[in-house]
């Protein structure tokens, strides 16, 4: 029956890497196992297509992964033929199903896929359910500071075809108050964060910890670093702590994004030491996150509301310290201050002298540590 029906849209889907794929198929399979509904979850791979299903007492959950190729993030122009191309074929794996289901569940992945559900949803009419995970074109105007003329037009009729929405879900309250700011009413907002996409915790085995570090205080950033975060106030804290400082924090940096790159780039021309790895596989996820001494997260200031790190779960999840170099009216400070398990640490955006003290602080804490584990296994020679 329609009634039971739904079709759930995101971008990639896993083994692909991509938070809001992850965390659409935990999303899926709960509609599907808990609450009885026939899901219908259309997603992107970079591999061949496929169709499978799975079954459960009451609900069943039927995934349909769509084939596109990648493409080169920093050319606009390939980005925005990408999302035409892509959104295109989305739509089309997902109509035969869209037809048959009361409700259309989409996400803020792939980019502007509301300009293609809500105009044929004037005809279909369903209900639609935008889980909007990131702002667009909301998150391009950040990028370059200002809107172009083009990027004003997006923007308008994005604001057109999100009034046709019916219900919004976002990952936190930053979100909820960038709708408000643009009239979506509080009672079409729901709130529903996302869950860590792993099982992670204090008795969590961690991984062997990369060559080198003995004596170090390992600092992880794991996943995307993306447009959206901030990267110049820890650059130049890193730097300046290991050319006048103890050197002795050491960034491990297991990440992709146009953010790695500049990093990376700034690091080695600075000629100062760092560990950067390939992502790991999600089985190994959880250990990954457990092997460090503390986690990096980052997000700029003009990204608040419009963007939110989903690797704050994880790391808030994984019982470690976090370091968080972004503005307190993001949900990020908000989900790493009210926990009481371990440390927190805060940076204002642009603070470098506060961050290379906080490393500072952080590196004697490891001298220290290892300095009485050297003497206890000299004590028991």
């Amino acid at each position: 029956m329609s009634d039971s029906r739904l079709v759930y849209i995101c971008d990639w889907l896993p083994p692909d890497f991509g938070a809001v794929g992850q965390y659409s198929v935990l999303f899926a399979r709960d509609l599907a196992r808990d609450r009885g509904l026939h899901v219908t979850l259309v997603g992107l791979t970079s591999g061949e297509a496929t169709h499978s299903v799975e079954r459960f007492e009451r609900g069943e959950l039927e995934v349909v992964k769509v084939p596109v190729p990648a493409y080169d993030k920093a050319r606009t122009s390939a980005r925005i033929r990408w999302t035409i191309t892509t959104n295109t074929k989305l739509l089309r794996a997902a109509l035969p199903y869209i037809r048959k289901a009361q409700s259309v569940l989409f996400t803020g992945s792939p980019p502007l896929f509301l300009h293609w559900i809500a105009p044929l949803n004037v005809l279909l009419r369903k209900r639609l359910i935008y889980r909007i995970t990131d702002f667009h074109p909301e998150c391009a105007i950040a990028e370059r500071g200002s809107a172009s003329l083009f990027l004003r037009l997006v923007l308008t009729l994005t604001l057109l075809w999100r009034r046709r929405v019916h219900t919004f879900e976002v990952l936190g309250h930053d979100q909820a108050i960038r709708l408000n700011e643009i009239g979506v009413t509080k009672d079409r907002i729901v709130l529903k964060r996302d869950p860590s996409p792993i099982e992670i915790g204090p008795d969590t085995p961690p991984l062997a910890r990369p060559p080198q570090t003995e004596g170090k205080f390992l600092l992880l950033y794991s996943g995307n670093w993306g447009i959206a975060h901030d990267t110049t106030t820890f650059v130049d804290a890193y730097v300046e702590h290991h050319k006048s400082g103890s050197g002795t924090v050491l960034l491990w940096l297991n990440a992709i994004g146009k953010g790695a790159a500049t990093v990376a780039e700034a690091l080695d021309e600075a000629r100062v030491p760092y560990i950067r790895t390939d992502l790991v596989p999600l089985d190994q996820l959880a250990s990954l996150l457990r092997t460090p001494d503390a986690h990096l997260i980052t997000l700029k200031n003009a990204f608040v509301g419009y963007v939110l790190p989903s690797k704050v779960y994880a790391c808030v999840d994984s019982d470690l310290p976090v370091i968080f170099i972004g503005p307190t009216d993001s949900d990020v400070h908000l989900l790493c201050d009210k926990r009481k398990s371990s440390s927190y640490f805060h940076v204002d955006v642009g603070d470098t002298n506060r961050c290379v003290r906080l490393l500072e602080d952080l590196g004697t804490k490891q001298s220290a540590s290892s300095a009485k584990k050297i003497r206890l296994v000299r004590s028991s020679v």
